[in-house]
Parts: C-alpha cells; sequence; structure tokens
C-alpha cells in the first residue's frame, strides 16, 4: 500500500514535536476521521526559519506532516503559501487515492500556521 518513501518518512520522521518559540500554530482535522495535525512555524522577516509539527494519524499523515515542514523550512511566507498537496504527494513519490486527504491537511495545517502567524502579528 505505501511505497518506500513514505515508510521511510513514517519510521523516521523529520521535524517532530512542538516548537517553544513558535508564532505561528495551525490545526487541522477532526478526531471522528482519525487524522489530526498541529504544524508549529518559527517566522523571521517573513521567512519561516524552523517548521515541525504533532500528528495523531497513520503512516500517510505523519509522512507528509514531515515532507511538508521540511518543503516549507527556509521559505518566504508568501511562498510557502502556494505549496500545494500535490507537491507534498510528488514529495512522497506517490500516495494511496484513499490517503490523499492527508496530504491535503498538510497544506490546510501550513496556512493555518502561516494566518495565526498573521493574526498575532497584528495585534
Amino acid at each position: 500500500m505505501y511505497n518506500k518513501k513514505i515508510l521511510d518518512e513514517f519510521a523516521q520522521p523529520k521535524n517532530v514535536g512542538a516548537l517553544a518559540d513558535a508564532n505561528g500554530i495551525g490545526t487541522v482535522g477532526a478526531a471522528s476521521c482519525g487524522d489530526i495535525m498541529k504544524v508549529y512555524l518559527k517566522i523571521e522577516n517573513d521567512v519561516i526559519v524552523d517548521a515541525s509539527f504533532q500528528t495523531f494519524g497513520c503512516a500517510a499523515a505523519i509522512a507528509s506532516s514531515s515532507v511538508a515542514t521540511e518543503m516549507i523550512k527556509g521559505m518566504k511566507i508568501q511562498d510557502a503559501l502556494k505549496v500545494t498537496n500535490a507537491q507534498v504527494v510528488e514529495m512522497l513519490e506517490g500516495l494511496p487515492p484513499q490517503k490523499i486527504h492527508c496530504s491535503v491537511l498538510a497544506e490546510e495545517a501550513i496556512k493555518e500556521a502561516i494566518a495565526d502567524y498573521k493574526a498575532r502579528s497584528t495585534n
């Protein structure tokens, strides 16, 4: 069901855990469907200098979180907002059709975290 890249990212995910100094946090998903993803961002001068995640879910959700946080490190927030679930799937070298929603959660969590950062910045 899962390819080697997904299994590797699941077995040894990068950027796991909360960032103590995060200034943008996005949480998406629902316990009812089984996948909850929380993305933490540390943003300085509109650049994502660090990113991490906490995900409750299947191997595809954890792998999607891992590659998504790797993808956006070093990006300007306007570029990170353009990251799509299709790019996450591509980085994972494919996802089973019934697991595409995991990549969508990763895209949405990034957008939520950036929205949280912007909301905090205006206060």
